[in-house]
């Protein structure tokens, strides 16, 4: 039977989708005022493209070790409960980073510990996305909150370059960055319900250490699951622009004003991709999706040749339109996971993103430092684009669905002892 496609007005028209939009729009324009401050800061005071690099990184890297032992907590617990007490806690930790004498060793830590809950609140408001929007209307929704992110973005890396440039003062960003952090708590205490996760599927019998994990196993045990990650995994490939935005500027001669223009530039064309795509049908989006991932790092490659400003922000803004493969991703790896396993494997899938750009951002800093930065982010995106049709090719990504995604070993064992199903398998 032919799925209807939802309209956007369908999606918008549920309370509890606008009030996790509202909240995670205004949210990432302050995270963006954040990590232009701290590109600028850094590299303001230290001169160093594989510093400033490291440091951007520093803000994805730290979800490696902390989404296996945080995203369990919103299978077991209210994921309204888990998202504000996230938000809270963030906002005061940021609040620490506004002092303006603060020493660049110590702005580091606090950057570390800023992001290490980051998984635990992905997870949470991922996981409740499909619980908002049942059926036909994921998709849609989940295209709405994509592109609408990426014009955060825009406006959160251009209004934060333009205020550090016309203030002189990188820390008025971050105090932005904590007032959104504490207006998104109010806004998801107030208007969401608990979104208890589904008890029959959360593998509660399991041991601490095996519920832990769990969402680890039920990903890598099948293949067409661990390649959609994979492919979202290799956008670490291909956000290296946006770290290394302020030595690229300062290489082709572009001012401090152009850093928010270039950090932009792939989310505009990611904005607008995403609207795109959001209404397609399963068939395809299933079909599109590698293509798409093969396609965004070619733009890239053409900045090895150091372009002028507006040459690179049109290069970088097709590589973001193809880059919206994301928001392709995403959904069928979502829909392909139970809502009691859901946090957990998002979890997972959002911490080793986040992983890989850190990784990617500061290994392309340490690739600038000895070349240049425009040799690094064109290496960056052949490397993503031929990544890309690998793991496309060995995943069968692009192919028909293949039947249910495996159920986890250790919450069957437990099951079968309990006499009940603990997992629900779901088809693509």
């Amino acid at each position: 039977m032919t799925e209807r496609t939802a309209r956007f007005r369908d999606v918008l028209a549920i309370g509890e989708f606008r009030v996790l939009w509202l909240a995670q729009v205004q949210s990432r324009i302050g995270d963006q005022f954040a990590r232009v401050a701290l590109a600028l800061l850094v590299f303001d005071r230290t001169d160093s493209a594989a510093i400033t690099a490291l440091v951007y990184a520093m803000t994805l890297l730290p979800p490696l070790i902390t989404a296996p032992l945080l995203a369990g907590l919103a299978d077991r617990y209210s994921r309204r409960t888990v998202m504000a007490a996230t938000e809270l806690f963030r906002a005061a930790v940021s609040a620490l980073m506004i002092i303006p004498a603060i020493p660049l060793p110590v702005l580091a830590v606090l950057v570390l510990i800023v992001t290490c809950p980051q998984p635990l609140f992905s997870a949470a408001r991922t996981a409740t996305t499909p619980r908002v929007l049942p059926g036909p209307l994921f998709p849609v929704g989940q295209g709405v909150m994509s592109s609408s992110d990426g014009i955060a973005q825009i406006l959160g890396f251009t209004l934060g370059g333009a205020l550090v440039a016309a203030t002189g003062n990188p820390h008025l960003a971050l105090a932005v960055n904590t007032v959104t952090f504490a207006l998104s708590a109010l806004l998801l205490r107030l208007g969401l319900r608990p979104h208890l996760p589904d008890a029959g599927t959360t593998g509660r019998s399991a041991t601490r250490g095996g519920f832990a994990l769990a969402g680890i196993r039920y990903v890598t045990a099948d293949r067409r699951l661990l390649g959609l990650a994979s492919l979202t995994w290799l956008f670490g490939c291909f956000v290296v622009p946006e770290a290394l935005a302020a030595p690229y500027a300062a290489q082709i001669g572009a001012g401090q004003a152009a850093v928010g223009w270039l950090m932009a530039a792939d989310v505009a064309g990611s904005a607008v991709g995403m609207i795109l795509l959001a209404r397609l049908g399963p068939t395809p989006r299933r079909r599109l999706t590698v293509p798409l991932a093969a396609a965004t790092g070619v733009p890239l490659v053409a900045t090895l040749a150091s372009p002028s400003l507006p040459v690179t922000v049109a290069l970088w803004t097709i590589s973001g339109l193809f880059g919206s493969y994301m928001v392709l991703a995403q959904v069928a790896f979502t829909e392909r996971v139970p809502d009691g396993m859901r946090a957990r494997a998002i979890g997972f899938a959002a911490a080793g993103l986040q992983t890989a750009q850190g990784l990617g951002m500061a290994a392309a800093g340490l690739l600038a430092e000895v070349l240049t930065p425009a040799t690094a982010i064109a290496a960056s995106g052949a490397i993503g684009s031929v990544a890309a049709v690998a793991v496309g090719l060995h995943a069968r990504i692009g192919r028909a669905p293949d039947g249910p995604a495996p159920s986890d070993p250790a919450a069957d064992l437990a099951a079968a002892s309990a006499g009940r199903a603990t997992i629900i398998e779901e088809r693509e």
